[in-house]
């Protein structure tokens, strides 16, 4: 089985026996950084993510040998499948890829090597980005600090945070004048996901401005129905004639849900973490 051809494989098309391929690259030494950086990537995915694969991940990350982008990215593939379980519980555990002793495992062992003044800046930024999706009371002073640090990438992780805590409107507003474009679009994603109303002539200008980059103007339109549903109509409406189809399809989305602000988006997630 070829990690390349895998790569370029969609995940549900991805042959049997593939969780066990990827375990078997994630705790082979010897094999090369690429592929092991592919399995990493690989091994967080919903269509083969159970609790094996979640201890090679946390065992890459825990050992100091290991290179630093092979720790930071299997920290970033233990985000997604811990913000599912935290959000979903366990009352069915079948309805969720790794046990509840695993998804716990993750939250301790993310704490103690995000506490290890021993880890890497960039794993350690990782580390939080992806713990945060499963908020727990020693977020909220790590994502301070992150923020108050004066390193750029730092606050850039602590913005990308702010998106799964309440209690960040002023900064996150502040954030959305920042000259790091990064930055910018994770203070407009937070933004939305939290409704600030501070943040609504800003974003308002990014979808009228002619010459918001896309990514930043999907972010904006995204942000319209919690931040200022009923301007949606009124602000959108000149992007309807838009030649990009995703721009449409966003445009669409946002005032179905401006409309219908109960919003029942079960499949909204962003599995994204900021560069």
């Amino acid at each position: 089985m070829d990690m390349k051809a895998l790569k370029n494989t969609p995940p549900w098309d991805w042959p049997e026996g593939t969780p066990e391929k990827l375990v078997s690259v994630l705790r082979d030494k010897q094999a090369a950084e690429p592929d092991r950086v592919l399995a990493t990537e690989m091994a967080g995915d919903f269509t083969v993510v159970n609790d094996e694969l979640v201890e090679a991940l946390l065992a890459i990350l825990r050992n100091s040998e290991e290179s630093q982008k092979v720790r930071a990215r299997a920290a970033i593939s233990l985000g997604p499948v811990l913000e599912y379980a935290d959000t979903e519980g366990f009352e069915d555990p079948d309805d969720v890829p790794i046990s509840e002793r695993h998804f716990q495992q993750i939250q301790e062992s993310l704490r103690e090597l995000y506490m290890d003044p021993q880890i890497p800046k960039e794993v350690q930024r990782r580390i939080l980005e992806a713990s945060v999706r499963a908020p727990q009371d020693w977020h909220k002073n790590a994502v301070h600090a992150a923020y108050a640090s004066g390193d750029d990438a730092w606050k850039l992780t602590a913005v990308f945070c702010m998106r799964f805590f309440r209690g960040f409107d002023d900064q996150i507003v502040k954030e959305l004048d920042s000259r790091n474009p990064d930055i910018h679009l994770e203070a407009v994603l937070a933004a939305g996901n939290w409704g600030v109303r501070a943040a609504w002539p800003h974003i308002a200008a990014l979808i009228r401005s002619g010459r918001t980059p896309k990514p930043l103007l999907m972010a904006a339109i995204e942000a319209v129905p919690s931040v200022c549903p009923q301007e949606a109509s009124e602000v959108l409406s000149g992007l309807i004639e838009s030649d990009d189809e995703d721009i449409i399809e966003a445009v669409q989305e946002a005032l179905a849900m401006a409309e219908d602000p109960s919003g029942d988006d079960e499949d909204g997630e962003d599995d994204t973490f900021p560069e």
